[in-house]
């Protein structure tokens, strides 16, 4: 029955207007990171997770579900990019299990808009759906947040079943037989959302003695960012940085390359790091799997790389650090 629910809001969310619809005007007003055209990129995804076909072979997985004996399921939200929580919301929903939901500051908007939606579709589903100011006396919880906030989740929850996340980042290997459609679709891993989420790409291997001008070239369609305040004041600041400390970089005037081992580059810069071989490659890699959500390389040819382009479009098999979340709700 959930599934055939799920269906119709996706149907529903189809047929609305986007440039007309008033929660993206209210989103962007609280968020000035969620603009526009990053709101519908985030509508569209939930939409693609709406497809009959997409929900109907997610779970063929989990024959067990929905379960019998619904438990009250705490999720905690972040709020980097637009509907962030969107994945745990439909997992625990078609789990069967009930959502006491408490919202980032930061993404107040879009999903309980969507909620409202489906609660007309099917009313009765409004007692399983909550939001929160805050949570206490759940079954079980699944907590998003920084790598401090993962420490406060665990000591506050840790004596339930949590899945709590951490920051993870994600990263891209050039060969040096890229194209310019290569860089160009890389250009969207680095920029949608501004390289605010988990799944943008922060850090490229490069092989030794490569000419980065091929990169610049090709990721120069991406140049608008430079006309968002909020991401140009951090481009700007990161750059006054480099100058006065001296730090050799590459400058296009709206994203900065630095040469740096470690994976996580601050908004409007992305690190670099050169390698010898394959061999050299994968160690340098092993070295952060833990910290790692999505590696892209062309044609997705390095082991377990997604193709350029794909990073921001993830299944809903695609779970968030490797995480089964329904394996984990379906065994509470």
């Amino acid at each position: 029955m959930i599934t055939n629910y799920l269906i119709q809001l996706g149907q529903k969310l189809k047929e609305i207007q986007r440039d007309e619809w008033q929660p993206f005007t209210w989103a962007y007003e609280k968020n000035r990171w969620f603009t526009p055209k990053n709101l519908q990129f985030a509508f569209e995804q939930i939409i693609q997770s709406l497809e009959k076909k997409n929900i109907e072979k997610w779970l063929q997985k989990y024959p067990s579900l929905p379960v019998n004996s619904p438990k009250k399921i705490g999720i905690i939200m972040a709020g980097n990019i637009p509907a962030v929580g969107w994945a745990d919301f439909l997992a625990v929903l078609v789990s069967g299990h009930h959502l006491h939901i408490k919202l980032s500051t930061q993404d107040e908007v879009l999903i309980p808009e969507i909620a409202k939606i489906l609660f007309k579709i099917a009313p009765e589903l409004e007692n399983t759906i909550h939001f929160d100011l805050r949570l206490k006396d759940c079954d079980a919880y699944i907590a998003t947040g920084s790598d401090n906030s993962a420490r406060y989740f665990k000591e506050y929850f840790g004596h339930k079943p949590t899945i709590i996340r951490q920051n993870r980042h994600s990263l891209a290997i050039i060969t040096g037989k890229e194209t310019q459609q290569d860089f160009e679709d890389l250009s969207n891993d680095i920029f949608t959302y501004f390289g605010l989420g988990c799944r943008n790409v922060c850090k490229l291997y490069i092989p030794e003695n490569y000419d980065l001008k091929y990169f610049f070239e090709g990721i120069f369609i991406q140049q608008e960012v430079a006309n968002h305040h909020k991401y140009y004041n951090n481009y700007e600041y990161q750059r006054a940085v480099y100058l006065v400390n001296m730090i050799k970089h590459f400058d296009n005037n709206f994203i900065l390359l630095r040469e740096n081992e470690q994976l996580v580059a601050p908004t409007g810069v992305i690190y670099y790091q050169y390698y010898k071989n394959s061999t050299d490659l994968e160690n340098e890699i092993k070295k952060w799997e833990d910290k790692i959500q999505v590696i892209v390389s062309k044609e997705g040819t390095f082991r377990n790389s997604l193709p350029f382009g794909t990073a921001q479009t993830p299944s809903l098999f695609d779970y968030a650090d490797n995480i089964d979340t329904l394996a984990f709700l379906s065994n509470l």
